[in-house]
């Protein structure tokens, strides 16, 4: 019975020797997981502007009703900014007083539009003590890039 000890006693002690050599495998590594993707911010680059016009009256259509670029001292003047394309974007107008070779801004404003094809949005200004007579500017910005500028002058 002894022998049978001395046996089993062995047969043990290789198969924890082999244990112990045995080489342990690295533990597998699991790629990160992917976040989501984000969301994407509401698109600008689909809306264009295609034409400023300026006048000293506009209509429900937001349409300048007669184009000028000349105005009155104590005219509102009036900017139909005519766009197409889709998205939701910022739209701003700064207008600026041109003299001796320096601008001074005169209004800045701004709204969000959301188009889905060709559409009309509108700025104006005014002063009711009269404007200075001289050279102004109205500049257009989509997503705070120029869209492009009209001239006009207050007499």
């Amino acid at each position: 019975m002894h022998k049978i000890y001395v046996v089993a006693l062995l047969a043990a002690l290789t198969l924890a020797l082999n244990a112990c050599g045995k080489k342990e495998e690295a533990p597998q590594v699991q790629a990160p997981t992917a976040a989501p993707a984000p969301v994407p911010a509401p698109s600008t680059a689909g809306v264009t502007v295609l034409s400023i016009t300026l006048g000293n009256a506009i209509g429900a259509d937001k349409q300048v009703t007669q184009v000028t670029d000349s105005f009155g001292k104590k005219d509102t003047i009036y900017a139909s900014v005519n766009t197409t394309g889709a998205g939701t974007t910022p739209l701003k107008a700064k207008w600026t007083y041109r003299t001796n070779g320096q601008e001074t801004l005169v209004n800045e404003a701004s709204q969000t539009i959301a188009p889905t094809g060709a559409a009309s949005n509108e700025f104006h200004i005014s002063k009711p003590d009269g404007w200075p007579s001289g050279n102004y500017q109205v500049e257009i910005f989509v997503a705070d890039k120029s869209a492009g500028t009209k001239t006009f002058t207050v007499m």
